[in-house]
């Protein structure tokens, strides 16, 4: 099992555990404001000086990539340089499962990132919560009962090797069911669902845009086939295997393939048969140990201060209706959607994953 990592991450922004300063401000002695009778203006000082600033601990658990998870921490840490924050990074799936261990003693305080379906399907370990900039999040990117938001919406993409595929004269994809063809054999790149939160998320939107929940079967089977066993652990890997020329073709998130809009060797395709667009949330741990904090940094991660800085930089696509999507992004209403169940995708998870690990070993 991957290692949890929790380690320092100091003003150089190296990945895990993030300690702020502490605040050194000396507090005056308020006895002096009793011997000097009806002076208002030391009053006044005092309460301005000793205003409560955020401080304390908030404990994130995030399966984000590095990058943009130091600059969305730094840019927290900028702002509310009296708040430790500790991050602890592993994957969707793992840190999903260790909120559930320990919820009888929370450990975590934020779930930062990971598909909605999937938090969804943990729900009863998070606590309910309206974010105070819940008014520019379209009710389609929250939970109608609070237990997760929206920070993120992730099409789902198909991301391609040019150079591989100009070598033996194909075609780049553009659609899911062109994975089934046979050019494609032993040249697809795909993470095991069970491991990865977003390829769950691409095995749901594949049923559905090839046949439907029950239907849908028979193109995973022949997928499945395609890839000749060559399934990758990791799905960060997916992207990154294509790049460097490991696979002709992989299965990714829109963010992962923007980030190589300078290289000309790569490019990707929107799925014409239908994607999905299912948000990376945001979730509040229920009884967690910093309550006040988690509910500071999950106001931050959905502000338009950290929208903005992790579209601009990481093609990280917000989900606020007043910051416009990234350049290489395609307008939403410009894709062709699946009709996503949440519902279906959280309560039927496991259901779905031991599907999919019945026909690895059929």
């Amino acid at each position: 099992m991957k290692k949890i990592l929790s380690i320092f991450l100091a003003s150089a922004m190296v990945f895990g555990l993030v300690s702020c300063g502490s605040s050194d401000t000396a507090k005056d002695d308020k006895g002096n404001d009793e011997t000097e009778t009806k002076v208002e203006e030391p009053i006044t000082e005092n309460k301005e000086e000793t205003a409560e600033e955020p401080s304390g601990t908030v404990v994130v658990y995030s399966p984000h990539d590095a990058e943009p998870l130091n600059a969305g921490v730094n840019l927290f840490m900028e702002k509310y340089p009296n708040v430790q924050v500790e991050v602890v990074a592993a994957g969707t799936g793992e840190l999903c499962n260790r909120i559930a261990a320990e919820s009888a003693n929370p450990i975590a305080d934020v779930l930062w990132g990971g598909g909605a379906d999937s938090l969804a399907a943990f729900k009863e370990y998070f606590e309910p919560y309206v974010c105070a900039n819940d008014e520019y999040i379209d009710d389609a990117y929250k939970d109608p009962e609070g237990y997760w938001i929206g920070e993120s919406p992730l099409p789902m993409v198909i991301f391609y090797n040019k150079d591989l595929l100009a070598k033996d004269g194909l075609e780049p994809p553009t659609s899911w069911a062109d994975l089934t063809k046979p050019e494609w054999k032993g040249k697809i790149a795909y993470c095991l669902p069970s491991k990865s939160g977003s390829a769950y998320t691409q095995l749901c939107t594949m049923l559905l845009a090839e046949g439907g929940k029950e239907e849908g079967w028979d193109f995973i089977d022949d997928l499945y086939d395609n890839l000749e066993g060559r399934i990758v652990d990791s799905s960060g890997k997916c992207h990154k295997m294509v790049a460097d020329g490991e696979f002709y073709i992989g299965l990714t998130i829109e963010k992962s393939a923007v980030k190589y809009a300078d290289n000309d060797s790569v490019g990707f395709v929107y799925p014409s048969d239908g994607t999905s667009a299912v948000p990376d949330g945001v979730a509040l741990v229920k009884n967690c140990p910093n309550e006040d904090n988690a509910k500071l940094f999950i106001d931050f991660v959905t502000s338009k201060e950290c929208q903005e800085e992790q579209s601009q930089n990481w093609g990280r696509r917000p989900v606020r209706s007043d910051v416009e999507v990234g350049e290489g992004m395609a307008k939403l209403s410009e894709l062709k959607l699946v009709d996503y169940d949440f519902d279906w995708a959280a309560k039927e998870k496991e259901t779905i994953i031991e599907k999919f690990n019945d026909i690895m070993v059929d």
